[in-house]
């Protein structure tokens, strides 16, 4: 970097860009299309500190692509763009410029996906996929270990691809049944050198910062505006564009039925669908900051080995502040509205659900 940099942090100049951004990010909370009541604010300003919490860690910490850290930036109480309750998350900061070796075992965790992206929310000349690598098409020894290259130029065996401006890896280990698999045991090594970071410089820590601050604001910006996009369909689940998924870093192998949700005190929504076949599928209830609720400790998802289907194959979804009794109840926790999202992973077909709001008393008399 130039001298202006050293500059910048020596002044203050880079922290207070970063403050800035964190100051302009709050305003996403007060916007006058964002939910004004208590609790969407609390919860909105507790956003704000976890994908904080989440985005130093990636970015200061982590961000070295010479020695790069395979971690969980995303979990249980960091959170960000309609999470998967069933996913084990894990990120690690790479580049095109190297070339590195994915070693571990796969555990029996019921699904597994390897992407590298460019780019990143807020920086970047554009975001998008660089290379995927399903799960179902890993090739794993008789002891269960597996290794994977990532590079540039392709390798034979298991390989994802990478681009000049690769960027980031996401893995994406997706559960059935949490309580009775286990996840992948990997780790993530660059070919060809030393396996020592960089050199702590100046430079490097003005750049980690500039980049953080911007991609707290980008990632802020970008899924409130989701969010508002959503009210227009409330209560439905019309398929996402999968483009616009793919730019945010999305999974090329979901299909994703985002929205919103809102109910009255008496209220219920009802959703019908036919899963089609597929690797995985699940519905989320999420707040207004398209974090999904707290699955650790109530019912506010279902997936294709909690779900109680009926006979024809079909599956009925009941969203209310209480529970009615019903199969696959989604309890809103309290809340009154927010965004929701039904997801096929690996799908045949994809099914467009049918939604209803309905009288809470009416649920176990539908046909």
């Amino acid at each position: 970097m130039s001298q202006t940099s050293i500059e910048r942090l020596a002044t203050g100049a880079t922290w207070a860009e970063f403050c800035d951004s964190l100051k302009k990010a709050g305003e996403n909370v007060l916007k006058e299309a964002s939910p004004s009541d208590p609790l969407t604010r609390a919860e909105g300003f507790r956003y704000l500190t976890r994908i904080t919490r989440a985005v130093v860690e990636a970015f200061v910490e982590h961000a070295d692509p010479r020695a790069p850290v395979l971690f969980r930036p995303i979990h249980e109480t960091a959170k960000m763009g309609a999470d998967n309750p069933d996913n084990y998350y894990q990120y690690a900061a790479v580049s095109g410029e190297y070339e590195y070796r994915l070693r571990g075992t796969r555990g029996s965790v019921h699904h597994l996906g390897f992407g590298t992206y460019k780019g990143n929310y807020g920086i970047g000349a554009g975001t998008g996929e660089t290379g995927y690598l399903d799960g179902r098409d890993l090739s794993v020894n008789g002891d269960g270990t597996f290794e994977i290259i990532m590079s540039r130029e392709k390798n034979s065996g298991n390989w994802l691809a990478m681009e000049r401006d690769t960027s980031s890896l996401i893995v994406r280990q997706t559960f059935a049944d949490r309580s009775g698999e286990k996840v992948a045991d990997i780790r993530i090594e660059r070919l060809c050198g030393d396996g020592l970071p960089a050199p702590v410089s100046p430079e490097r820590i003005e750049e980690a910062i500039t980049n953080a601050g911007r991609i707290i604001l980008g990632a802020s910006t970008l899924f409130t505006s989701w969010a508002e996009g959503f009210m227009a369909h409330t209560n439905r689940l019309p398929r996402f564009d999968p483009e616009a998924s793919l730019a945010a870093m999305g999974d090329p192998n979901i299909c994703y039925y985002h929205s919103y949700w809102r109910l009255a005190d008496n209220e219920a929504l009802v959703i019908d669908v036919t899963p089609p076949r597929c690797e995985a599928w699940n519905f989320q209830l999420n707040n207004h900051w398209m974090e999904s609720l707290d699955y650790r400790y109530y019912p506010v998802w279902v997936n294709q080995h909690s779900a109680k289907y009926r006979m024809d194959g079909s599956v009925r979804i009941v969203v209310a502040h209480e529970n009615p009794g019903a199969d696959n109840w989604i309890d809103t926790v309290g809340h009154r509205q927010g965004t929701m999202l039904l997801r096929w992973v690996g799908a045949d077909d994809h099914p467009d659900p049918q939604t209803r709001v309905v009288k809470f008393a009416d649920i176990n008399n539908l046909e």
